[in-house]
């Protein structure tokens, strides 16, 4: 397995989605930069540039995994990105491995297509530990099986990751993350969160002008 790194705004997503339904279970889909990637190759490296939040009432392979599955590989494409894993929490606040997440099946039709995809899985027990530590944990298929990357093969892109989402967490920003089970009841809804993307980014600019600062 090669390296995993992990932009701020994809991890953020991820944190955010679960902390928007602590009492469901939430999953997702992980966009990596295309351009970084070899068709076919196996144990590259992935760079998680972006994440998707699809459900936290539908979890499971259906029409409405379908189409969300599909506008999401349709605006990845013109972006230049790949869909090239999965997320999900699961309900259960001890329940922290790949067999007990909802909706296996989506993470199993993305390696069919992206061999090197990776399954994340959020640690429930870390949510509240996020200011020192990652809450994820990371999976590659092997030999049919979901199988464990050791944590010194992920990173992030920012030595501010985790501050940024506390700060983000403090400002209740959970409450604005939209997933697709939010959009499918209103479809005004921005499922991209693009408005989140904005905030984040100007938080990253704040950060690196007080890095120089320094």
């Amino acid at each position: 397995m090669g390296e995993i790194s992990f932009e701020t705004s994809a991890y953020a997503k991820i944190i955010l989605h679960a902390a928007k339904y602590p009492h469901c279970a939430v999953n997702g889909v992980l966009l990596a930069d295309a351009t970084k990637i070899r068709d076919g190759a196996k144990n590259q490296d992935v760079d998680i540039v972006d994440t998707v939040p699809l459900f936290h009432i539908n979890h499971y392979v259906s029409p409405m995994a379908e189409v969300a599955l599909t506008q999401i590989e349709t605006l990845a494409q013109t972006n230049n990105r790949i869909i090239a894993g999965y997320y999900a929490a699961c309900e259960n606040f001890k329940d922290n491995t790949t067999d007990k997440c909802p909706g296996q099946k989506i993470a199993e039709k993305i390696v069919e297509h992206f061999p090197s995809a990776v399954f994340v899985v959020i640690d429930n027990r870390k949510m509240m530990q996020h200011l020192v530590t990652s809450a994820l944990r990371m999976h590659t298929f092997v030999e049919g099986k979901w199988k464990p990357v050791d944590q010194n093969r992920f990173g992030f892109h920012s030595r501010y990751v985790l501050d940024t989402v506390s700060h983000l967490l403090q400002r209740g920003v959970q409450k604005d993350l939209v997933d697709f089970d939010n959009y499918l009841d209103d479809v005004t809804q921005d499922w991209t969160n693009l408005g989140i993307e904005k905030l984040i980014a100007s938080i990253n600019a704040s950060n690196t002008i007080d890095c120089k600062e320094d």
